[in-house]
């Protein structure tokens, strides 16, 4: 079976976002790229400026409420039925715990092909990247490098520390062959 959804991890600046549009441009077929990023901008205003919605703490900590959690978990069901359906789909997403997310995202996509790819990025170059960004509390790259990997099992690693992004979409084309 031909892979289905490129599932993208990885804090804040690690460059998904970038990768995942590097990918859109190069492989063959049409992919649609669905990213966290995308749920936040289109949940209620209010959901963002409540501890029951989703906030960044001042020190960059995301903290996810009820009402937050309820959307996401629609959010994967309809990514799912998507790539169920025969879209083909890039998710840009970051697991704020780690393995737990994951297994929420195994169980969403059970049944289909999914290459887990971790976007990993030293922790000061993506501090730069959040600041040059300028949409983004400071310090969610630094609470974010590591914690989104914790426990999750990727199928393919890349870091962008050093390489630009679309030296990495053409390393996940190449995997998916």
């Amino acid at each position: 079976m031909a892979v289905q959804v490129i599932m993208l991890n990885g804090g804040s600046s690690s460059g998904k976002s970038g990768i995942a549009r590097c990918l859109q441009a190069i492989l063959p077929d049409p992919w649609l790229v669905l990213g966290i990023d995308t749920l936040i901008r289109v949940i209620p205003p209010a959901m963002r400026t409540t501890r029951e919605g989703v906030v960044v703490d001042p020190d960059g900590v995301v903290q996810v409420g009820p009402q937050f959690e309820a959307a996401e978990a629609a959010w994967r069901a309809g990514i799912a039925a998507m790539a169920r359906a025969g879209a083909r789909v890039i998710s840009d997403d970051v697991f704020l715990t780690g393995a737990v997310y994951q297994q929420r995202w195994r169980q969403a996509l059970a049944g289909l092909d999914v290459l887990w790819v971790g976007v990993r990025c030293a922790s000061e170059v993506a501090v730069g990247r959040e600041i040059a960004r300028g949409d983004r509390p400071r310090g969610m790259a630094t609470s974010e490098a590591e914690t989104v990997h914790r426990g999750v099992v990727y199928d393919l690693e890349l870091d962008t520390t050093h390489s630009e992004s679309l030296d990495c979409a053409r390393v996940v084309a190449a995997r998916l062959g």
